[in-house]
């Protein structure tokens, strides 16, 4: 099996990012391939909603976004991490998957999938927030992945939402990083 891991987070080894490596070492201890994907490394530009894709299936703009679409077809588990920014992902992460916009067109307007609809995947979203959250404060971001993962046809299975980071670092909270791995380890699990 393979594994993309993306890191929306602008700060590695931080919160968000030590999060993600908790759940890709539960993948790999299954034996899982995993790709772990820095955002902040990539050059991707905004979607323009030009609709090129709506008549040709792919995505005109020529940036690093098209190695990310071979990598969401390929993948059989995606977990993709973002900390909230005004209640919603990064805006690096956005970007991202606005520019998925393209694997909708390309099943629904242009009728020919740029992504396979028959392969199943699994999918988390781990998100991290500095202040303490009421009830839905987590909802902008976790509406926007629900619609993401839908885009690269993966079956949206876990959140790991922990907020008040500001305060009190994911490392100092018993057993957090240990959920995350197990976490990782039941993502291998296909219904």
């Amino acid at each position: 099996m393979k594994a993309l891991a993306i890191l929306g987070s602008p700060r590695v080894k931080m919160n968000t990012d030590l999060l993600l490596n908790s759940v890709i070492q539960g993948l790999e201890e299954q034996h899982v391939v995993v790709e772990k994907i820095e955002l902040k490394k990539f050059n991707i530009h905004p979607c323009i909603a030009c609709g090129a894709c709506e008549k040709t299936g792919v995505c005109f703009i020529n940036d690093d976004m098209h190695k990310l679409y071979q990598k969401f077809d390929a993948a059989d588990i995606v977990v993709f991490a973002s900390p909230l920014y005004f209640n919603s992902v990064t805006s690096i992460a956005k970007t991202m998957i606005d520019r998925c916009q393209m694997f909708w067109s390309s099943k629904y307007v242009y009728n020919k999938p740029a992504i396979d609809r028959t392969k199943k995947r699994n999918g988390m979203f781990i998100a991290t927030a500095g202040s303490l959250q009421k009830e839905n404060g987590f909802m902008g971001a976790t509406l926007v992945v629900d619609l993401f993962f839908r885009a690269i046809n993966t079956k949206y299975h876990y959140n790991l939402l922990v907020d008040n980071t500001d305060k009190l670092f994911v490392k100092e909270r018993l057993g957090l990083l240990e959920k995350a791995y197990e976490m990782g380890k039941k993502l291998t699990i296909f219904d």
